[in-house]
């Protein structure tokens, strides 16, 4: 099958970008696959971070499958040049990832031309149909771009439940979200705060050390882990490392930290963090925590995963069908710092860490890729029959 795979990859940065690139690797071992991406995705405008691109030292797609960068999201002129160019390479299936309307316009006409012109059919994988913090005009921009779709992937139930809002009587499937596989071996937990000390000055030593890892915004619910390590720290020393780029104000969190007293204990890095450094702060803490008030599903969760790392997360969209309340982790209730602070308490006070490790090692083969491009291709086949 010829498939096109349409949206942002490396160079750009980000999630949606490094799981395209996974993605068109697994496609294309029984498949004919191209990458069709940006050349601008945001307008600076309108982009929170410091830089779109990619500061990692490895591209992560096979260098035999072509990455084109053509599309622009903001120019109505190139949709069309673009949309000729992927005509051209006659594709028997369009791919694109979905979890914001701003693209809604580009990828709508891009799809609908190439539609018209190959008889090529659409499939979204929709990692968010509602984004987490929402704009007028996105009800509109979604019915719009789903009119396009021929089949949906979808991780979750919370996502499903949204599809169905938008989408009825079209084929679509739910097959979780796979682990990141791509950040390299783990390394131990000793060597993992060595490298942290050496390249950011945080010397971590033996202590009690949790994580928050992700861009941060409103909905990440940063402020009530924050308000939990006091209640924690009254009881244990323990250490929090929160990694991330702001898109937001950061000086309201350094503020939190310091009328609390916990500058010593909290660890801050408002950073996009390579690749290749990735594993480190995973390898060198005890556990992840994901005090979010939105979401659907998590990736950052599957990074975890992938590490054998047990998480703490609220019972916000679909966190808690992956995480196993007591089993990989705890699932809390949102929006609330002593939940947070009783389960990550409960996860020392117990020693938790060796067994429920073990319990992500054996949970996470429920995520392999295989499983999931299986299912990418069922869904195919049976909306074919």
């Amino acid at each position: 099958m010829k498939i096109a795979i349409i949206g942002t990859a490396f160079p750009m940065r980000g999630a949606m970008a490094q799981l395209n690139g996974i993605l068109a690797n697994y496609l294309s071992k029984e498949n004919e696959v191209e990458i069709f991406s940006f050349k601008r995705q945001y307008p600076k405008l309108l982009f929170p971070g410091k830089t779109q691109e990619d500061t990692s030292n490895v591209d992560i797609i096979d260098p035999k499958i072509r990455n084109t960068q053509i599309i622009d999201s903001i120019d109505p002129l190139n949709w069309r040049k673009s949309a000729k160019l992927i005509a051209k390479s006659n594709p028997d299936l369009l791919i694109l990832r979905f979890w914001i309307p701003f693209f809604a316009p580009a990828f709508y006409s891009i799809c609908k031309y190439v539609k018209k012109k190959t008889g090529a059919k659409v499939m979204f994988i929709c990692d968010n149909v509602i984004p987490h913090e929402h704009r007028i005009g996105d009800e509109t921009l979604i019915k719009l771009i789903f009119k396009v779709g021929d089949y949906f992937m979808i991780h979750s139930k919370s996502v499903e439940n949204d599809l169905l809002k938008f989408s009825k009587g079209k084929p679509f499937m739910l097959s979780p979200h796979p682990v990141y596989n791509i950040f390299g071996p783990a390394t131990g937990k000793t060597e993992s705060r060595e490298v942290i000390k050496e390249k950011f000055g945080i010397d971590l030593g033996n202590e009690k050390v949790i994580l928050f890892f992700g861009y941060i915004r409103r909905y990440k619910g940063l402020p009530y882990l924050i308000n939990a390590m006091k209640e924690i720290n009254a009881k244990m020393k323990v250490k929090l490392m929160i990694v991330g780029e702001f898109y937001e104000d950061e000086k309201p969190t350094h503020d939190l930290i310091d009328s609390l007293g916990l500058k010593n204990d909290i660890f801050v890095i408002s950073d996009y963090i390579p690749n290749e450094e990735v594993k480190y702060f995973f390898c060198a803490s005890d556990v992840l925590v994901l005090p979010y008030i939105d979401a659907t599903q998590s990736g950052i969760i599957q990074i975890a995963y992938y590490y054998d790392k047990p998480v703490i997360a609220t019972n916000v969209g679909g966190l808690g069908e992956v995480v196993i309340d007591g089993k990989t982790g705890f699932v809390v209730e949102p929006r609330s710092s002593k939940s947070i602070a009783d389960a990550i308490i409960e996860y020392y006070d117990k020693d938790l860490e060796k067994e429920f490790s073990a319990n992500v090692a054996e949970e996470k083969k429920k995520y392999s890729w295989e499983e999931f491009i299986t299912n990418i291709m069922k869904l195919v086949d049976a909306s074919k029959n």
